[in-house]
């Protein structure tokens, strides 16, 4: 198994300068306990533990330790917590003027959870960054789907002329939200998704929106890499207030800036 997991981990282009000494141990996870080991404690590459299952109760347990999973299709479960952590303040997200623009002029609208089956059926269509292949297996996607019908996950929608071409989901607990994928089928459709989710966390007082992993793209828009402690030390408080719970259909945003 510790091959097995040299070589997935390889595919997603991290560190292993520490996962693969040889005092370091990755637990596989029991499918009657939904304990989980500490992520302050984990490697730098965040690789916590394999195994388990994706019952919906195990994955919001994970994302309130600080953890989520990650893995391909052939790859058994793993569940992650890599430092540093990508996070984005809603009140920092960058709005350029070409982009003030698209959000006044291109006649997109915004809907939330009003199709969310159908927004993470296209976000498995668009490959994450370092990773082979589709993450989003027919068991993760009806995870998701039935955390969605117990209020926890949501989806940020685009519309143009009544098609959606574009969108995210998440999962919100606390006053944060999860930030799972994204996908876009026309310019700057997922940014707009984006725009409006930050806008209504400055609204309602998130202190962050979680990305995961850095990308080229979201750190043009705002986000920042944080210390791992820094993020749970964040998360603890941001977890300590009220949930968003239920369905987010009656939300409404528009751009009038």
């Amino acid at each position: 198994m510790v091959e097995q997991l040299k070589l997935i981990t390889k595919r997603r282009s991290l560190i292993l300068s520490s996962i693969f000494d040889d005092d370091f141990y990755i637990p596989q996870l029991r499918s009657s306990s939904h304990q989980f080991p500490n992520p302050r404690e984990a490697s730098e590459e965040g690789l916590l533990a394999f195994g388990g299952d994706l019952n919906p109760n195990r994955i919001l347990k994970a994302y309130r330790t600080g953890i989520f999973p990650w893995f391909n299709s052939d790859d058994p479960i793993m569940w992650w917590s890599p430092n540093p952590r990508m996070i984005l303040y809603p009140q920092e997200f960058k709005i350029s003027k070409s982009f003030r623009r698209v959000l006044r002029n291109r006649g997109y609208e915004v809907k939330f959870d009003h199709n969310f089956e159908e927004v993470i059926s296209n976000c498995g269509d668009i490959p994450r960054p370092n990773q082979e292949g589709t993450w989003l297996t027919k068991e993760m996607k009806e995870a998701y789907i039935e955390l969605h019908h117990m209020g926890f996950a949501h989806s940020v929608e685009t519309y143009y002329n009544g098609e959606l071409i574009g969108g995210l989901y998440g999962i919100a607990m606390g006053k944060i939200f999860f930030g799972e994928s994204m996908f876009s089928y026309m310019s700057d459709a997922s940014k707009v998704a984006l725009c409006a989710l930050s806008n209504i966390c400055v609204e309602k007082c998130y202190h962050f929106i979680d990305c995961q992993v850095e990308t080229p793209h979201m750190l043009r828009w705002g986000a920042k890499l944080v210390q791992r402690n820094t993020f749970l030390d964040q998360l603890e408080v941001g977890l300590e207030e009220s949930t968003d719970f239920g369905s987010w259909r009656d939300w409404a945003w528009q751009y009038n800036k």
